[in-house]
């Protein structure tokens, strides 16, 4: 999963990123509708947030970049209603319930709706951090089969520690269902050559939050 077409971080033949000017926050109404159903299947608890960007980076490569931003999040949402059993693929390819619905235990509210996104995910920290501001880090060469936040383009490329962050969920457990297993998070510096190259401008550097499991010593 987390070789596929959503680790797209420099990669050739995609072009510039290039910004929309007085970009709306929807194009159409239809991707209001879609953040709605987003935020009121999440209230339910039966996924997290890395579970859900899971859904979304296991999509067939065409359909991942053939379609915008908020038809990502659709494709992902249909993914996880069915497995979880809320919905029949049957269901999905008639367009209409077959049958009757699961009743849930929880459900989003007016007030859950007026409420802050996003609570906390920091977590009390089983130890003391491995490093420290300063320390030289050797990003680990990882091609796990599920979820990770370590970007394709930094696996085994050195970096320095500019911050230690504290200690938060981890999403690699997180999405597959595996508990919060909270791990120490850092703020990464590499040179723009360490990662691309001496092709790359010396004067460019690239900063990630890395959770200490993604990181060795030199």
């Amino acid at each position: 999963m987390t070789n596929s077409i959503h680790d797209m971080g420099g990669m050739h033949g995609f072009g510039p990123v290039e910004a929309e000017a007085d970009e709306p926050v929807f194009h159409a109404p239809w991707e209001g509708r879609v953040l709605a159903m987003q935020r009121a299947m999440g209230a339910t608890g039966l996924w997290t947030i890395d579970g859900g960007r899971a859904s979304l980076e296991n999509l067939p490569p065409l359909s991942y970049l053939g379609s915008s931003y908020y038809k990502r999040w659709f494709l992902g949402l249909e993914r996880r209603v069915v497995a979880h059993g809320l919905v029949g693929e049957d269901e999905i390819a008639a367009g209409r319930a077959l049958r009757p619905g699961i009743r849930l235990n929880r459900k989003m509210t007016l007030e859950d709706a007026k409420a802050a996104r996003s609570g906390s995910f920091a977590r009390p920290a089983p130890g003391p951090a491995r490093f420290k501001e300063g320390d030289r880090v050797r990003m680990a060469n990882l091609h796990p089969a599920t979820h990770t936040r370590l970007p394709r383009y930094a696996r085994g490329k050195l970096g320095t520690i500019e911050a230690v962050r504290g200690c938060h969920v981890f999403p690699d457990s997180a999405a597959i269902g595996a508990g919060d297993n909270p791990q120490w998070l850092y703020t990464v510096v590499f040179s723009a050559r360490e990662l691309w190259g001496e092709g790359a401008d010396p004067a460019v550097s690239v900063s990630i939050e890395a959770f200490e499991p993604y990181l060795t010593p030199p």
